[in-house]
């Protein structure tokens, strides 16, 4: 995770197995780089199997190096909030303490028994918890204020799955707040739950939501297949008068699941479509399609892409003025396209699945991570020229610093277990 402050994580490194010259840092100067504002000061958080610990980010001074701020922290999980503000850690009691980033110190904690899953809010002023529930209809997901430490809106969820955590959704400013629930989508005045809903959107037969972040304006529904019927995907806009009809809708067929991607500013929607059978007996993983769809209804439709195969990956850029998309059977191809969807830079071919924005918008990292060799592409998308190359081998995760001069990569668990060999001779 990448946070707005400058803190960037790796998760599930493997004790004793992975060196620091596991995570790959480098280092793309650009004259973005050396804008007027302060660049913020770089973190990583690193979590091993028995605890965390937060490394002081590049420039590295020590041998090239990185230096500890914190010492090895026990915990079973640790994460930044959205905006870096707070760090949410689960410790082995079943507590779950929130510490301020800056100072490292323990705002509060909070002791749950049976926790399942928790979530921080964006800005890291409520913790949102799921329990085992030991009592039919047990009131067993919690919004807890941190501030004061108390619940402030509390649910009965028969049933958590990882597209429906968490069940509340907040916008990034925590100005909206929504969750799904049969049928209908509720939303909540965000500034005092203890109101409870404030409104609710009827959409018949509605799996998944999600909410548009920056701003929290509209909200996307996917409703499955039913009896005939095709699938699709419909955007409605989040205050309650504006709610009588969808404002976009895109219908498909032959879809297990879908992707949802809202751009910076709420205009656009990229929908990855996934079928888990490909009828045309190309691929083992399925089909897949992308669609896209725009707030003022001025696009519905597939993207215009001119290589058959499967989507990828696809990345918005942080401004929401285009995205970048990586499709098509190996070798892949690479796009980016402006909010219009119309193809504004061809990137070529090779193997790469995996594509990340660089913060400022300026630059752009094609990857072949997972079950490919590593090789890494970098371009200026605003001069249009490719800046250099690289392999990170074996590399399972890759994030930009916030001040967009550096892109790390690392090996973490479980790879490590399954990327041993012996040979019989």
């Amino acid at each position: 995770m990448v946070s707005r402050s400058g803190k960037f994580s790796i998760a599930d490194l493997q004790e004793k197995k992975v060196q620091p010259t596991a995570a790959q840092i480098a280092r793309y100067d650009h004259p973005m780089a050396a804008a007027v504002e302060i660049s913020p000061v770089l973190e990583i958080l690193v979590r091993e199997p028995d605890g965390y610990s937060i490394w002081n980010g590049p420039p590295f001074k020590n041998n090239n190096q990185p230096g500890i701020k914190l010492e090895k922290v026990p915990c079973n999980n640790a994460k930044y909030s959205e905006d870096g503000s707070r760090i949410m850690v689960t410790k082995t009691d079943s507590a779950i303490g929130i510490y301020d980033s800056n100072t490292l110190k323990e705002i509060r904690c909070f002791q749950i028994p049976n926790v399942v899953a928790s979530a921080l809010s964006p800005c890291g002023a409520y913790l949102q918890t799921f329990q085992k529930s030991t009592t039919p209809q047990e009131k067993n997901v919690v919004l807890w204020s941190i501030e004061t430490g108390d619940p402030v809106y509390e649910q009965f969820q028969k049933n958590m799955t990882k597209a429906t955590w968490p069940l509340i959704r907040f916008s990034s400013d925590e100005a909206v707040a929504c969750r799904l629930a049969t049928n209908e989508i509720q939303f909540f005045d965000a500034a005092d739950f203890s109101k409870g809903i404030s409104h609710r959107l009827r959409v018949p037969g509605v799996a998944a939501v999600e909410l548009s972040r920056a701003p929290g304006s509209h909200v996307a529904a996917f409703v499955p297949e039913s009896k005939g019927s095709p699938a699709s995907v419909q955007i409605y806009a989040c205050a309650k008068e504006l709610q009588s009809q969808p404002l976009a809708r895109r219908s498909f067929f032959r879809c297990s699941t879908v992707q949802l991607h809202w751009n910076h500013g709420s205009t656009g929607l990229l929908v990855v479509v996934q079928s888990d059978v490909d009828k045309t007996n190309q691929s083992y993983y399925g089909e897949s399609k992308l669609h896209y769809l725009t707030t003022d209804g001025a696009f519905e439709g597939l993207v215009p892409l001119r290589k058959e195969g499967p989507i990828h990956d696809v990345q918005w850029s942080y401004s929401g003025k285009e995205f970048a998309v990586v499709y098509g059977f190996m070798p892949a191809s690479a796009t980016v396209f402006d909010k219009k969807c119309k193809p504004v830079h061809e990137l070529g071919s090779g193997p790469y699945n995996t594509v990340r924005w660089n913060p400022k918008g300026k630059l752009l990292c094609l990857a072949g991570f997972g079950n490919l060799p590593g090789d890494m592409a970098f371009w200026d998308i605003i001069d249009k020229k490719q800046l250099g190359t690289t392999r990170a081998e074996c590399s399972v995760t890759s994030e930009w610093s916030a001040d967009g001069c550096y892109f790390m990569t690392a090996t973490t668990a479980p790879r490590l277990q399954v990327d041993n060999w012996y040979v019989d001779c």
